[in-house]
């Protein structure tokens, strides 16, 4: 009945949102065929089993019919906002009011600065060759046991260092477990699951999608993250990233913040950790800085792209470029995350929660001699997931934000 309805409801759409949706489908019904089985394999009912077979099953058959069903449907390709909605979309979520020519100059400004760290760390790294031949250097640089597994290592270093080198305090005992995604959430690299504030005593999860069997035995390769690249996604992810955000705003103590979201302030915080973590806190190795700068250029190019897709008349396949010539991205990241900008045109947050956080943080300790980076960030996190415009007023006790970045 509910797949009758996603037909019945579902208008032409662009072709990005249907092959994410495609997938999804077919992926759940992976899922669904394979996963209950496992999850209650020790229930001791012959009936119970036999039903849940029949149904899981039928349902399988009936995701991956719709998912075939979806790919057959016409397309209509108009996924831009245009700039009115654009700007809508910016103080509606984030009450940001900078200009959208502003926003492409602050993108394009971020990029260049980048690019020139990028040329410096491989010049110290893997001299005498080109950015392309540095970066496949590092990204070629693998866990021979795999991802999921040098992740779970990594997390156990970051944690300690996060510690030792007092970046910020950690409220609870709660934990962070690393697993490959389920085959229909693998739109993306890399993602954490964090339960809410009412849900006590249950660890959080960060995910690490496999390559599409689908790709080309070489693109499936390029997919699998670097040691280096990997590091940045794992302190973007849990330390001091996203699991340490929600830790804090869980006991935020604001009913509405636990429970509420800012994209610029969430993904914002875990994109500044990166780059904050391989300045201030990591022991400094030109490898693991340009790991860091991967995921920062990802992120400019990103910025670019929902700029581009949805106020200047950009192309996917214009995106799709960008990612791999500026971005530095593989073949299977770049098609994902021009895709994503379709869908997706809050992804500029990363890079411009990035940019306030900097901007507060130095106009704060200006402010306030003396305190600490532990203190700045306890005071940051402590707010819970708020837009970083209203988060400035609080800290800096003014009634207008001025200058965001």
């Amino acid at each position: 009945a509910a797949i009758s309805d996603i037909r019945n409801n579902l208008k032409p759409m662009p072709s990005t949102y249907a092959n994410v949706m495609k997938n999804f489908m077919s992926g759940l019904a992976e899922f669904i065929s394979t996963t209950p089985q496992s999850v209650y394999a020790d229930v001791d009912d012959a009936d119970l089993q036999t039903q849940m077979q029949k149904v899981t099953v039928e349902t399988s058959i009936a995701l991956n019919t719709l998912a075939t069903w979806i790919e057959k449907q016409d397309r209509n390709e108009n996924f831009a906002l245009g700039k009115e909605k654009y700007a809508r979309m910016l103080w509606a979520l984030e009450r940001i009011d900078t200009p959208i020519e502003q926003l492409k100059a602050l993108a394009e400004e971020d990029l260049q600065r980048n690019l020139q760290a990028m040329d410096k760390a491989c010049a110290e790294f893997s001299p005498g060759t080109s950015i392309n031949e540095c970066t496949a250097k590092v990204y070629a640089n693998k866990f021979e046991d795999g991802p999921v597994a040098g992740a779970t290592r990594q997390l156990d270093m970051l944690k300690q260092v996060v510690i030792e080198r007092q970046i910020a305090s950690i409220p609870t005992d709660d934990v962070a477990l690393v697993a490959e995604a389920p085959p229909h959430q693998r739109s993306n690299s890399a993602y954490i699951i964090i339960p809410g504030p009412h849900e006590k005593g249950m660890p959080s999860v960060y995910y690490i999608a496999p390559p599409d069997p689908n790709w080309s035995e070489e693109e499936q390769l390029a997919y699998v993250p670097g040691r280096m690249d990997l590091l940045a996604t794992s302190v973007h992810e849990v330390w001091p990233g996203h699991f340490l955000e929600g830790l804090h705003s869980n006991l935020s103590g604001n009913p509405v913040t636990e429970l509420a979201y800012s994209y610029a302030f969430s993904e914002g915080w875990a994109h500044y950790t990166e780059e904050m973590m391989a300045d201030e806190a990591l022991e400094y190795d030109p490898e693991m800085k340009i790991g860091q700068l991967l995921n920062a250029l990802l992120r400019n190019v990103r910025f670019i792209s929902s700029l581009g897709l949805h106020t200047g008349g950009m192309t996917v396949e214009e995106s799709e470029k960008l990612f791999r010539e500026k971005g530095l991205q593989d073949a299977g990241n770049a098609r994902q995350q021009a895709a994503r900008g379709t869908f997706d045109p809050g992804y500029l947050f990363y890079t411009v929660g990035k940019l306030m956080i900097k901007k507060l943080r130095a106009d704060w300790m200006q402010a306030n001699p003396g305190k600490s980076l532990l203190d700045f960030h306890d005071k940051f996190l402590s707010y819970g997931s708020a837009p970083i415009p209203l988060i400035r007023k609080m800290m800096l006790g003014r009634d207008e934000t001025g200058s965001l970045f």
